[in-house]
């Protein structure tokens, strides 16, 4: 038997791979399962990009190897995109590097600028894959506290507290996954502030920002971000793309140079047609963004009815694909509440913990079910 590598004695396997392997089992058992653990968008792209794809496949060359930087037009259309929606000026040849999808951006960050015993400044909650990436690097997680004391944005003063001579990046997202915490530019100006302070590389995950979300913003607002700044973004929540696996990184052009370094040794770009149905999806209007939070906005009003019927208490003021809630008192154990529903409602729901200690006593549901799967999972809890 051949040994893995040691990087693997610490991660484990991601939450949701394990997790629905166990909710397909059950379904498969004829259990009716409703899943609003992961989120997925279930709607579709627009039919515009659907059309830009079937076109493009009968394109000359639309079925080789394509470039590691993707086509001029697809970071021209990224460029357009910031531009339009943040006021945000991005050089398309040197500032924006498109990926297959945002999470492997983590990965490709990651890789370009941490070395092994580099430090990590992790929030807690967030995205468990910050920690599995730092781990296989070789870094060490270093977690700064969120709470909804402090409406889940870091506090300063206990960050400044830290030993930070070995840190070298810090991760933030905004809007917060997993709290829909919405953040803000004073939030965004104190980090950049931070980082340059500290000299640490401020990479800012930014996916959510047009769902339920009335004031979109980006990091790179900020005067000198670019100095000490990484955004990444994707088109997966915003344009139901998901599956497609389209995301950029975007930066001061050392940066990204950086990046493409190690990505280039990664992929062999990205397909032709997917290229052309996201610089379709990157024009969309207001009209777009409205239409999908119509739907949204009827899902979280459910939602929440549900959470409430749990007896949660949720957070109201959360925005993006999710619902945040905390547990009603006395419960000790988010896995233990969510296991419990599942196996006697057929209901999942994510808890709390897998996003860091600081998810005890929540969970999470995704506004990816539609309206009557909510419904029905109301009414689950009335027998």
């Amino acid at each position: 038997m051949i040994e893995v590598a040691k990087r693997l004695e610490i991660v484990e396997e991601y939450y949701f791979s394990s997790k629905l392997r166990e909710v397909r089992q059950l379904a498969s058992e004829g259990k009716p399962i409703i899943n609003m653990g992961i989120g997925s968008p279930d709607l579709k792209p627009s039919q515009a990009v659907i059309d830009a794809v079937v076109l493009a496949m009968q394109e000359e060359n639309a079925h080789q190897y394509q470039s590691y930087q993707g086509l001029p037009e697809l970071r021209n259309a990224m460029a357009d995109f910031y531009a339009t929606n943040f006021e945000v000026a991005l050089n398309s040849n040197t500032e924006i590097l498109p990926l297959m999808g945002s999470k492997e951006g983590i990965m490709h960050i990651s890789l370009a600028f941490l070395n092994e015993g580099d430090e990590v400044l992790i929030p807690n909650p967030g995205y468990p894959t910050y920690t599995s990436v730092t781990n296989l690097v070789g870094a060490v997680p270093v977690y700064y506290d969120l709470k909804e004391s402090t409406n889940w944005e870091p506090d300063f003063d206990a960050l400044e507290k830290l030993d930070l001579s070995k840190v070298k990046l810090m991760w933030v997202g905004y809007p917060h996954m997993p709290t829909g915490a919405r953040g803000s530019l004073k939030l965004f100006e104190k980090l950049v502030a931070f980082a340059k302070k500290h000299n640490i590389l401020l990479v800012n995950d930014n996916p959510y920002s047009f769902v339920l979300n009335d004031n979109p913003m980006s990091l790179l607002q900020v005067e000198g971000a670019k100095e000490v700044a990484l955004e990444l973004n994707s088109l997966s929540k915003t344009f139901n793309m998901a599956g497609w696996r389209v995301g950029m990184v975007l930066g001061n052009a050392a940066y990204i140079d950086a990046v493409l370094k190690v990505k280039s040794n990664m992929d062999s770009g990205m397909f032709f047609g997917i290229q052309k149905g996201a610089i379709e999806a990157l024009k969309s209007d207001a009209s777009w963004f409205n239409s999908m939070n119509e739907i949204y906005k009827r899902r979280r009003i459910l939602t929440e009815q549900l959470a409430e019927k749990l007896g949660c208490k949720v957070y109201k003021e959360g925005v993006g694909l999710f619902v945040w809630a905390k547990l009603p008192k006395g419960i000790t154990s988010a896995e233990a509440f969510i296991d419990k529903i599942l196996y006697e409602k057929s209901i999942f729901i994510t808890p709390g913990t897998i996003f860091g200690s600081n998810g005890e006593g929540y969970i999470r549901f995704a506004l990816c079910v539609q309206e009557a799967k909510v419904q029905e999972a109301i009414d689950r809890f009335r027998n």
